[in-house]
Parts: C-alpha cells; sequence; structure tokens
C-alpha cells in the first residue's frame, strides 16, 4: 500500500442531505430512479472526485465513517434550536439513516473505492447542524480482498499471478478473439 493509498479520504457533500429514494415504475414497468436521487448522487460524486484529486480508487478493504448533518427546523423554538446544536436533541424522523448511506455509497463507488463491497465497516450517524451536509470518510484498511475478482494486493505485496497473467494478454484475447 502505498502512502497515498493509506492516508483517508474526506468527502463532504454540501448542503441538505438527500436521502436515496425508492425506484418508481411507469405504467410501461420501466423502473427509473427519481430526479431528486439521481442530482443528489450526481452532486455526490463530483465532491468525491474533488476530494480524490488525480489518485486511483482505493483497492483493499476500508472503513467508511459517515456523518449526516440535518438543517434545524426554522419552526422551532431558540431553546430548541440550541438543544439540536448542541447534539441533546437528535433527529429520529424519516428518512432513515440506512437511506443516507446508500445515497453517499452511491457517490464513492468507482471514484474514492473501486467497489463498494469493499467497505467492511460503517459506523454512521444523523445529527442536526446549521451548515447541513454529508460527510464520509474512508480509511484503508491494512488487509487484502477475499474476492478473486478482486486485486488482491497485500499493504506491501506485489501483484498475484493472475493478476500478471491477464496484463500480459493482448487485448484480442480478452474478447476471445
Amino acid at each position: 500500500m502505498t502512502e497515498n493509498e493509506a492516508a483517508p479520504v474526506t468527502v463532504v457533500i454540501a448542503g441538505e442531505p438527500v436521502a436515496k429514494a425508492r425506484p418508481r415504475v411507469t405504467r410501461r414497468g420501466i423502473a427509473y430512479t427519481p430526479a431528486h436521487t439521481r442530482k443528489y448522487e450526481a452532486h455526490g460524486r463530483l465532491a468525491a472526485q474533488l476530494a480524490m484529486g488525480d489518485r486511483p480508487p482505493i483497492e483493499v478493504p476500508v472503513r467508511l465513517e459517515l456523518v449526516v448533518e440535518l438543517p434545524i427546523p426554522d419552526s422551532w423554538s431558540g431553546r430548541r434550536r440550541a438543544l439540536a446544536v448542541t447534539s441533546d436533541l437528535l433527529p429520529t424522523s424519516r428518512p432513515d439513516l440506512d437511506n443516507y448511506i446508500k445515497a453517499g455509497l452511491d457517490g464513492l463507488n468507482e471514484i474514492v473505492v473501486r467497489d463498494d463491497s469493499q467497505i467492511v465497516e460503517i459506523s454512521a450517524r444523523k445529527r442536526f447542524s446549521i451548515a447541513p451536509k454529508l460527510v464520509m470518510t474512508v480509511f484503508p484498511l491494512g488487509a487484502a480482498c477475499s474476492n478473486r475478482g478482486a486485486p488482491n494486493r497485500t499493504p506491501s505485496g506485489p501483484k498475484l499471478q493472475h493478476e500478471v497473467t491477464r496484463e500480459r494478454q493482448s487485448p484480442a484475447r480478452w474478447r476471445g478473439l
């Protein structure tokens, strides 16, 4: 693992967090993701690209820490707002935390991590904030991937034999020609 790969990556999606909405189905039976969810996921991908710069996606198992900071309703009293800012009052209403996690992971996939299946540990919380945002911090772990399809590099180890063989093959052989 290189020094850049070992460093945690923090992605901040500014603005009010949007939870992943359920797919909708037209009368003709075509499923689609609602527009507000697609826009938020695109915003998340942009934030992930800015956080990564020119680094390639992380290819080892990772731990994710996610904080959903929701806006404090304007209709609340000053006392209630103060409780919300100090985290003495927490958001227990919908949408659920897992839907925020799904929306955040869609922004990380193929940009920060090669595949979201590499996320082996998640810590997440919902709270109120004056500046609403979704903050995700990805910590690479010093372990190898277990599945054969993933590049299975140990922190300091060389490429595996199937990776070296695949690099030697020409593109024509990959297509079966």
